[in-house]
Parts: structure tokens; sequence; C-alpha cells
């Protein structure tokens, strides 16, 4: 049972996940002081208003609706700087070392039953009839 455990822990996607969290808590902290501290502020340099200072008091309850509008700022950002650092320069990268041929080019439909099958069937594995000769 230990040893089930400890092999568990020692697989790299645990241990890349655990680098992930952590960078990934990191990541948020900067861009939530960015936020909070430099975009907010010159945001709202027109009506001269930060956001956090921004709340509404109802029956000695304070709604403070600038933290939350700060905290949608930040989470634009944040997945923006995912999507434009991380997701497209993987995809970009992905795309440059595929080795696979495209799977539009390997198979064909079954005239038959309509399945995708490879262009050199003689038969459909699916219908089992004889196939016409690939064009």
């Amino acid at each position: 049972m230990l040893n089930d455990f400890k092999a568990f822990i020692l697989r790299g996607n645990v241990a890349e996940l655990a680098v992930a969290v952590v960078i990934g808590a990191a990541f948020g902290a900067v861009v939530t002081s960015l936020v909070t501290n430099i975009l907010t502020p010159l945001i709202s340099i027109p009506g001269s208003v930060n956001f956090d200072q921004l709340t509404i008091e109802i029956g000695g309850g304070v709604i403070m609706y600038g933290a939350f509008i700060n905290s949608v700022i930040a989470f634009l950002l944040i997945a923006a700087a995912v999507f434009f650092f991380v997701v497209r320069p993987l995809n970009a990268l992905m795309a440059r070392r595929r080795t696979e041929p495209d799977v539009a080019t390997t198979t064909r439909d079954c005239p038959f039953c309509v399945s995708s099958i490879p262009v050199t069937a003689r038969a459909c594995a699916f219908c089992t009839r004889e196939l016409p000769a690939a064009t």
C-alpha cells in the first residue's frame, strides 16, 4: 500500500500539477497586485474614485462591489495572460511538432454505412461489405 502511494506521488503528472498550482498562485498574486495597485487607479482617474472604495451599505451590511470589480478585472487579465502567453504558444509548438497525418487524409466514409474507415480498406469493418477502390 505504501509503495502504491509512493508510485502515485512520484508520477510526473502529480509533480507537474503541484508546480503548476504553486506557480499559478504566485502569478495570481502578481496579477492581483497589478490590478489593485496600478490598473484600477488608472481606470478610475477620470472619475477620481478607486474601485476598492466603492461600497453600498444596506441594513448595517456593507456590500463592497468595488472589490468585486477589481476581482473581475484580475480574472480577465489572468485569463488573457494565460491564453496569450501559455495556450497560444503551446498550440503553435504542438502544431509544429505534430508527426501524425491529418485524420481526413487517412480515412474515408463507407458508401454503405457511412462509417469512417481507412483509405486502403477493401471491406468495411462495420458493415463488412466489399468497397470500391479509393479514388
